[in-house]
């Protein structure tokens, strides 16, 4: 079965998608159980994507980078997450950190940011959510108060992907002297990953998603100097509807779907290669075998067909693309958790060894629920949406 990007109309993509795939074979399948059982950061997956050059991904082609869009986002997590879903999400979030920074950059962002992403020497991430926001992630208390040079930021981000790993962190903050608290205007700031006031606490010990580096940090009065400042003072609900939350969910859902794709091949690879002993006859040839294998694939497909639709419709400017992307993300993590559900079954005893593949894409699969926007609030926002109500 052809897995390796089958939506994909572009050679570019069709070459990306393939350096990805050969990036997840050759280097992050040789670390991936070692970092899941020490939960830790994947330098050496994330060097190999940088020396593929696909850190620019998402970099305009006037930067430097392949110009490219949420096809290529989807495809390319796709790949790598069929090997590590933590190292897809490490790229994933480089990724949309990048696409924040793009959507608006100064000649001094560009220069500073862009170009380095682009060849492969800075990796940037989210710093979005905290602790009293829950999944509400567009609801920053993070403060942004204006000094002489620029900003000091003061507050507590959590779950940051690439916790103190990135060269720089695109923050969300209260507008600047706390203005906007009560009407949805916030400010975006990139904070250099060296500055000083940046306070990481506990590493990052999960059930799933043990290699991302998931961590909490504290912004003591951290300086960000003035063309840090990410578009207009009071932007940040623009960016996160038509930036962050688009890119991020389209980077998520080919992360969740490549978890769905690898585990039908493994359910697949497993019922097609032993036999009973007693007869020599393939397990898959028992008759409910076979159905529940193709059941798999059938929720599979119906996930890709999803994800790789609502990619191209949103990279067309479709305006009425937001509810396949908001669905996108819940369709493949419904599928991932499922589908990575079903195939231990399916491999039996074998899946069920200490920390086998299987074992660790179940773990995975299962943060998809919770990591925001969740399921349940992505299924709101696409009923609000077709009743044709504020999402928020």
């Amino acid at each position: 079965m052809n897995t390796i990007a089958p939506d994909l109309d572009s050679s570019l993509l069709r070459e990306l998608a393939g350096r990805a795939r050969e990036v997840a074979q050759d280097v992050v399948r040789a670390s991936v159980e070692r970092e899941d059982r020490e939960a830790a950061w994947p330098a050496a997956s994330m060097k190999a994507l940088a020396d593929a050059g696909l850190m620019g991904l998402l970099v305009p082609t006037g930067h430097g980078g392949h110009g490219l869009g949420m096809t290529a986002l989807a495809a390319v997590s796709q790949e790598i997450a069929r090997e590590s879903p933590s190292t897809a999400l490490c790229f994933a979030m480089h990724c949309v950190g990048t696409a924040v920074i793009a959507a608006r950059p100064t000649p001094a962002q560009a220069r500073d940011l862009l170009e380095p992403i682009a060849r492969g020497e800075h990796i940037t991430t989210l710093a979005l959510s905290e602790p009293g926001s829950g999944s509400q992630f567009w609801l920053p208390a993070t403060r942004l108060a204006r000094t002489a040079d620029g900003y000091a930021v003061h507050g507590t981000k959590s779950f940051v992907t690439n916790g103190s790993h990135a060269d720089s962190y695109v923050v969300s903050t209260v507008a600047a002297d706390g203005a906007g608290a009560g009407d949805g205007t916030f400010s975006l700031v990139v904070v250099d990953g060296s500055a000083a006031g940046l306070c990481w606490q506990d590493a990052w010990h999960g059930l799933g998603m043990r290699a991302n580096s998931s961590r909490t940090v504290q912004l003591q009065d951290v300086h960000v100097p003035a063309d840090r400042l990410l578009g207009r003072p009071g932007d940040q609900l623009w960016y996160v509807f038509e930036i962050v939350a688009p890119y991020f969910l389209m980077a998520m859902a080919g992360t969740y779907l490549g978890i769905a794709v690898e585990c039908v091949e493994e359910a697949r690879d497993h019922l097609g290669s032993r036999r009973h002993a007693h007869t020599g006859e393939l397990l898959g040839a028992s008759p409910l075998l076979a159905h529940r294998l193709g059941e798999l694939w059938i929720r599979m497909d119906a996930a890709r067909q999803l994800v790789y639709t609502a990619a191209r419709r949103a990279d067309a400017g479709d305006p009425d693309s937001l509810v396949p992307v908001f669905a996108c993300k819940a369709a493949a993590s419904k599928a991932a958790v499922d589908i990575a559900n079903e195939a231990m079954t399916l491999a039996g005893g074998m899946a069920y060894r200490e920390n086998s593949k299987l074992a660790r894409m179940l773990r995975d699969a299962r943060a998809s629920h919770v990591m925001a926007p969740t399921t349940d609030q992505l299924q709101v926002w696409i009923g609000r949406a077709l009743l044709k109500l504020p999402l928020l």
